[in-house]
């Protein structure tokens, strides 16, 4: 018996970091603190446990953006900064470790493959990626009612530009930037939405 939760978790923290192809069954099992023979038992194929670890990690990464991309009481750019100082502080945790945080969704799109050997994965990223932007889009109309995010920009392109910065912070993290220059990267990329 082992917390399924927990299995799911390790499991997104391996994929996360090094992609479904480079993550072997061994260093799940070690991840999880399972044996090979509970995990497949469980979960039946690596493919499998990907599916449902992408799955929980874009419901509880997306639960985490709703809860500061909506949240009323800050103005739409503290909206935003705030977001990008939770992935600086990710990627901030994660070097202490010896390594970058990464994201699991950002490697899922940088394998193609994934998405058409499994409509399931493809499912799960189209959809995550349509709440993402819904949530960026929304917290930079606030931020033009506001007055702290420009007016003259369209919010859905802003929240396009604000996924790519944060996605391009994710791959920069990889090659072992510090997390106060990642931290400057945002900004810089952001600038043009920030008054």
């Amino acid at each position: 018996m082992f917390d399924e939760a927990a299995v799911l978790d390790a499991a997104a923290r391996e994929f996360r970091v090094h992609g479904f192809a480079e993550t072997s069954t061994e260093q799940l099992c070690a991840a999880a603190g399972v044996r090979r023979s509970s995990l497949y038992n469980t979960f039946v194929s690596k493919d499998e446990l990907f599916v449902r670890a992408l799955e929980r990690y874009v419901v509880t990464t997306g639960a985490r953006q709703a809860s500061i991309l909506a949240d009323d009481a800050l103005p739409g750019a503290e909206r935003l900064r705030a977001l990008i100082d939770v992935v600086v502080d990710e990627e901030l945790q994660a070097s202490s470790r010896g390594h970058a945080a990464g994201c699991m969704v950002v490697q899922s799109f940088m394998s193609p493959d994934l998405r058409d050997r499994d409509e399931r994965v493809a499912r799960i990223l189209d959809r995550d990626l349509r709440e993402r932007l819904s949530l960026l889009s929304g917290a930079i109309r606030a931020g033009q009612i506001d007055g702290s995010i420009a007016e003259g920009i369209d919010a859905d392109d802003g929240a396009v530009l604000v996924s790519t910065v944060i996605s391009g912070l994710r791959v920069t993290a990889q090659t072992g930037v510090d997390t106060e220059t990642l931290r400057r990267i945002a900004l810089a990329g952001m600038k043009s939405l920030l008054n």
